[in-house]
């Protein structure tokens, strides 16, 4: 539909349109405008299809899923645009009660596109066995939504370029629980320094949001003995989304 289609739409419903002087008063070499619309020859289908569109052009752009994942698909906010395969946006259930967020993929993880797969992966499916979960009943996402290269620590400045869309999934998500993968994740975000020996064994809050601590799981391959401390921290994970379910 053109502009001056539009403008007398809106005139036959009665609605002030503000239009710039230049278009409002037009040179006499130009075309007189087309005589206003009276609103009884306007059908019926089409005035409600106008006013839906022009109140709908006038509202805010609501964020979503899509929008999201689109966005981070293409972002280029830092240098590890130019080194990954692919981002790794996250995977699961977007309605999911739990939400799982480590620190950021790794070499299986940017090559397939899915958040903790490889060894640390399958452990991680077992560990969320153990809670009576699988992957499909949780969110699954990263701090990072790009690999580092040779899987590295993240930069404080790659974690800044992500932070809204971490921010945007929590929105979208809003999970009554938050388990923190690994000493990164955790003190990224708790804001804090404090080694996960630390962290690790209480409930901590992101927002109102219940948050716990777990150690990687590919820190537990390579520290056995530690298993028996995850196991601890997700039974406090399971007691405290029970304490706080419904």
């Amino acid at each position: 539909m053109d502009n001056a289609t539009r403008l007398q739409y809106l005139q036959a419903l009665g609605i002030d349109v503000w239009v710039p002087r230049a278009l409002a008063e037009p040179e006499e070499s130009l075309p007189l405008a087309r005589p206003m619309l009276d609103p009884e020859s306007i059908p019926a289908v089409e005035m409600s299809k106008t006013v839906e569109h022009v109140i709908e052009s006038a509202l805010p752009i609501q964020d979503n899923w899509e929008l999201l994942e689109r966005d981070v698909a293409g972002c280029q906010k830092c240098n590890l645009c130019e080194s990954r395969t692919q981002t790794v946006f996250g995977s699961g259930n977007r309605h999911a009660d739990w939400m799982l967020i480590g620190e950021a993929p790794g070499q299986s993880e940017d090559q397939q596109g899915l958040p903790f797969v490889g060894n640390a992966g399958q452990l991680l499916t077992e560990m969320l066995r153990a809670c009576g979960l699988s992957r499909e009943e949780v969110f699954i996402t990263n701090i990072l939504k790009c690999r580092p290269p040779n899987n590295r620590d993240p930069k404080p400045e790659e974690q800044a370029s992500c932070h809204d869309y971490l921010q945007r999934q929590l929105t979208l998500l809003q999970p009554k629980i938050i388990l923190a993968v690994g000493r990164i994740a955790a003190q990224a975000l708790l804001n804090t320094n404090d080694p996960i020996g630390k962290l690790r064994g209480k409930v901590h809050h992101l927002g109102s949001t219940p948050l716990i601590v777990i150690y990687h799981p590919a820190y537990l391959l390579r520290s056995l003995s530690e298993k028996r401390k995850a196991w601890l921290d997700l039974q406090l994970a399971m007691q405290t989304y029970n304490n706080n379910k419904g």
